[in-house]
């Protein structure tokens, strides 16, 4: 049976045909040859898995980051930036991934990220003296972080996949991010150094510091009023997008005035569409994961795999490299929505927490963002700047060895990703 699903769903997928149609395609060939379950019985797990409620959140949170990034949310976070650290070595590139940081916790993706920041910093820092690459692959990398600092759309996907609080994945999130833009601070600093890159010695008045910091406070007061309203317990993880929502209109509507409003229906039409074929392929996946239980095929691959090895280190090596492959070619929610139900009864059996574990899988697969031949943020940072993808598939091999040394670091030390929920009384 197990050799039925995967075969054909790999066949149908080599085909061309969509995930989300291929999983569907392959559970019925598999109930149509084995009778293990009735098609009324898989047309009910997906009307259940489109009928979540905290698939709400992913669109949501998707229009939030939409009109925020295009109402000059980012350029004023930039400006606070600058400020601080503009002025030290690597000083524009360290700015740039702050600024990532600080702008994750708005978007909640990655090439939104990319793109919001990019065209600010990118031409920035070819003006500071900075390789044009070598911005573009920073830039490209720091990106990545908006799949780990909440609010995740990924880190909604996992959860629901994982059946894990999507508040607990959010609190993990905020030390891995941390960390891995400490780890590209560093490398940008020793980098810099190495590189010749000196300081840009801009002086601020008082009145342009005053300035730029109050402009700044209703970009900085969105992402404390999500995640504090969700620690706190004022609202879900799914009200919280809402409040984005809202929190976005009012910004870049009315403050900033960057976005008309006649623009703000489009921008939700088209968070819709770009939301459309994650929230489908998690309806179909529900299903799918229904048949997966009955058949107990993830406990059947868990077994044969832990009876080659139980050594944990050499597992956890072997799942990083799976991951880190898958994520070079397959879309990230996809990966998470097709994996977690077949590589979390394995490493659950190794003692590895839920929670941990999804951090893992979704820092393996932010890697795969930034990773040749595919890789979204590197097409994104090529795009805003002009640099050519093979350019930037030989620049940006450093970064990603960083990113790795990162992901071992997050792999075998789990208090890392545990230490912050476990402290606020989480359960996980």
């Amino acid at each position: 049976m197990i050799a039925t699903l995967f075969i054909s769903f790999l066949a149908l997928l080599v085909a061309s045909f969509p995930i989300a149609v291929s999983q569907a395609l392959a559970s019925l060939i598999l109930i149509s040859v084995y009778d293990v379950f009735s098609v009324p019985g898989f047309a009910r797990g997906i009307v259940s898995g489109f009928s979540s409620f905290p698939l709400v959140a992913i669109p949501l949170f998707t229009f939030a980051g939409d009109i925020m990034g295009k109402g000059g949310i980012s350029k004023r976070l930039i400006g606070c930036a600058k400020i601080l650290l503009g002025n030290m070595t690597g000083g524009l590139g360290i700015v740039s991934i702050v600024a990532c940081m600080i702008f994750a916790a708005i978007s909640g993706t990655g090439s939104a990220t990319v793109a919001a920041i990019g065209l600010i910093m990118i031409p920035e820092m070819v003006k500071g003296g900075y390789d044009r690459s070598y911005g573009a692959s920073l830039v490209a990398t720091a990106g990545t972080i908006g799949t780990m600092i909440p609010p995740s759309i990924c880190m909604v996907v996992y959860a629901i996949a994982a059946g894990t609080s999507i508040t607990a994945m959010f609190t993990a999130g905020i030390p891995v991010g941390i960390v891995v833009g400490l780890a590209l601070c560093t490398y940008c600093y020793i980098s810099s150094k190495k590189r010749g890159y000196q300081p840009v010695k801009e002086h601020f008045t008082a009145k342009e510091i005053v300035k730029t910091v109050f402009e700044a406070i209703p970009s900085f007061a969105v992402p404390f009023i999500v995640l504090g309203g969700i620690y706190g317990g004022v609202f879900t993880p799914t009200e919280a997008a809402a409040i984005g929502c809202f929190l976005g209109i009012i910004i870049s509507v009315f403050i900033y005035k960057e976005v008309k409003l006649f623009e703000v229906p489009y921008l939700a039409y088209r968070s819709c569409v770009i939301s459309a074929p994650v929230l489908f392929i998690i309806g179909i996946s529900t299903g799918f994961g229904r048949i997966l239980a009955i058949t107990q095929m993830p406990i059947r691959i868990a077994d044969l795999i832990l009876g080659i090895t139980e050594n944990a280190i050499i597992l956890m090596i072997a799942i990083n490299l799976l991951l880190l492959l898958v994520g070079t070619f397959m879309e990230t929610n996809a990966a998470i929505i097709i994996l977690t139900p077949i590589l979390l009864p394995m490493v659950t059996a190794i003692g590895v927490n839920p929670v941990h574990f999804g951090m893992i899988m979704i820092l393996n697969l932010a890697i795969g963002f930034v990773t040749p031949p595919l890789g979204a943020n590197l097409f994104m940072a090529s795009e805003i700047s002009q640099v050519e993808f093979g350019t930037l598939a030989k620049t940006i091999w450093p970064w990603i060895f960083i990113m790795i040394i990162v992901l071992l670091l997050v792999t075998y030390v789990p208090s890392i990703s545990l230490f912050l929920p476990r402290m606020m009384g989480l359960r996980v």
